[in-house]
């Protein structure tokens, strides 16, 4: 099924539009950089749903990602919506480790969305940044402290709970 077809299929719920998608994704039969041009050119909602759609996939399989993936998602964590803040950190999350020396508009973006007023995004931008300290990087020198920072004003312990977990393994 053509992917732009797919999006725009009302009888068809958002869950499953990205239960397909990621499928298609895994078993090779949408290139990862093709979503991506689709992904571009879609409305916000659609976006979010290939976004997600690219969270799923690389969760299972983080090596299927490409470096034009990392650099679309990290600009799409400046975007308006939320839903695409937090599956865009998501994904970094989870092909971090792939690319250590391409992270760095990643990481600003992120520093940004700790900021946000909505939890989803500031807990997955923390889930992301955890995962890149986690790395133990030479950006762990800037990073580090940085991240202290944001975890002595985050209120929710949730949030704090990733900050804090990622902060002891990175310093083990």
């Amino acid at each position: 099924m053509e992917i732009e077809l797919l999006l725009k299929d009302k009888l068809i719920k958002p869950k499953e539009k990205t239960e397909i998608i990621s499928k298609m994704i895994l078993d090779r039969k949408i290139n990862l950089n093709e979503l991506i041009l689709i992904a571009q050119k879609a409305k916000e909602s659609d976006r979010a749903t290939c976004i997600e759609a690219i969270e799923f996939a690389t969760k299972s399989n983080p090596s299927i990602s490409t470096l034009e993936c990392l650099e679309f998602v990290a600009g799409t964590l400046t975007e308006k919506a939320p839903r695409v803040k937090w599956e865009s950190a998501k994904v970094i999350a989870n092909i971090a480790p792939l690319f250590p020396n391409n992270l760095e508009i990643a990481i600003k973006n992120l520093l940004s969305n700790t900021e946000s007023s909505g939890t989803v995004v500031r807990w997955s931008a923390a889930l992301a940044l955890g995962e890149i300290i986690k790395m133990k990087t030479a950006i762990n020198q800037e990073l580090i402290p940085a991240i202290e920072s944001i975890c002595e004003q985050e209120e929710k312990n949730s949030i704090k709970k990733i900050y804090i977990a990622a902060l002891k393994k990175a310093k083990n």
